[in-house]
């Protein structure tokens, strides 16, 4: 369908999704399950389809890493830095949302696991996901989330 004579960067979406209610707010990180970086916690995200918005995309990620559907997300920040995926140049949209109820999530496609983390006590984070967690804590808190 498209044929060009040079590379062209790759489009993704990453969803952090808060939930508060508990002592401290949490956010959910799914383990991979594949390389790079199997094992290693990151926000929900991936690959946009060629028929889908952004907004698809990131709904359709979500909903296969973690289970979760029905959150509202904001489009917050676009990531775009050199080197940010070891398989070739890469570009995040980045979404955002709070959860106030207690919906069960689980890992499914390429997350082996998912899981609330109190946001004051992160794993270390695969790719650039420390910089992208960090953006939507300010955006959360700038809206009064928590």
């Amino acid at each position: 369908m498209y044929t060009y004579s040079y590379p062209r960067p790759a489009v993704t979406v990453d969803a952090v999704v808060f939930r508060n209610g508990r002592p401290e707010p949490e956010v959910l990180l799914i383990r991979r399950g594949r390389m790079p970086f199997e094992g290693m916690w990151a926000v929900p995200g991936g690959f946009l389809d060629m028929d889908e918005t952004p907004e698809q995309a990131v709904l359709r990620e979500l909903n296969e890493e973690t289970g979760l559907e029905g959150v509202a997300l904001h489009q917050y920040h676009t990531f775009g830095a050199l080197n940010r995926d070891p398989r070739h140049r890469t570009i995040s949209i980045a979404y955002t949302g709070m959860l106030y109820d207690d919906k069960p999530v689980k890992g499914g496609d390429d997350a082996s696991e998912a899981e609330w983390h109190p946001i004051n006590v992160l794993p270390p984070l695969a790719f650039d996901h420390g910089e992208v967690v960090a953006a939507a804590m300010e955006f959360a808190r700038e809206r009064g989330w928590f």
